[in-house]
């Protein structure tokens, strides 16, 4: 079977305005600024939906992270690529405008030179992850993903633990 084509990514400049259009491998070689989303989905308790990263993932393989996250593809919106990347990997459609684009992240070395735009939203139906993408999903509470942040940090994605820094700081966790 012949490789799957890379993906392409918009490349961005310190304004978050396309300049260009770069491979996935080179995005990431080069430090390039890119774009990415990250959604929080909380459960019927408060609890945050996350996700523990599958073990062939190149980045923070086996981590914890966002309930669903990902690049947007060259010409993708970011509300786009948030309803877009809980259904690939959550298995979950969303309606339209259900999702609340909370706040956006620059483009830093946290993030892997990506400007995010993080999404909060709630979830009752039960989710089928893609286990290309996704090992488990579980539900965790604020004290919880607190412990294990003091305890294990390293087992959390460095993007979510700066999306998990800014959401507790601006009061954001549902059952803050």
């Amino acid at each position: 079977m012949p490789p799957l084509p890379e993906e392409i990514f918009d490349v961005v400049d310190q304004a978050d305005r396309v300049i260009g259009q770069a491979p996935r491998s080179q995005v990431h070689s080069l430090h390039l600024l890119h774009r990415a989303v990250h959604v929080l989905l909380f459960d019927r308790s408060d609890a945050l939906l996350v996700q523990k990263r599958s073990a062939t993932k190149d980045t923070y393989p086996g981590c914890y992270d966002s309930s669903a996250s990902g690049h947007l593809n060259a010409g993708e919106e970011y509300d786009a690529a948030a309803a877009r990347e809980t259904q690939e990997e959550l298995g979950l459609v969303i309606p339209a405008g259900t999702l609340q684009k909370k706040f956006k992240i620059d483009a830093c070395a946290d993030t892997g030179w990506e400007f995010v735009w993080v999404y909060t939203g709630s979830n009752t139906s039960p989710v089928v992850p893609n286990p290309d993408e996704i090992e488990l999903v579980t539900a965790l509470s604020r004290t919880q993903i607190e412990s294990l942040l003091v305890t294990q940090p390293e087992s959390c994605a460095r993007s979510f633990r700066r999306i998990l820094s800014e959401i507790f700081d601006r009061g954001l966790f549902h059952n803050q």
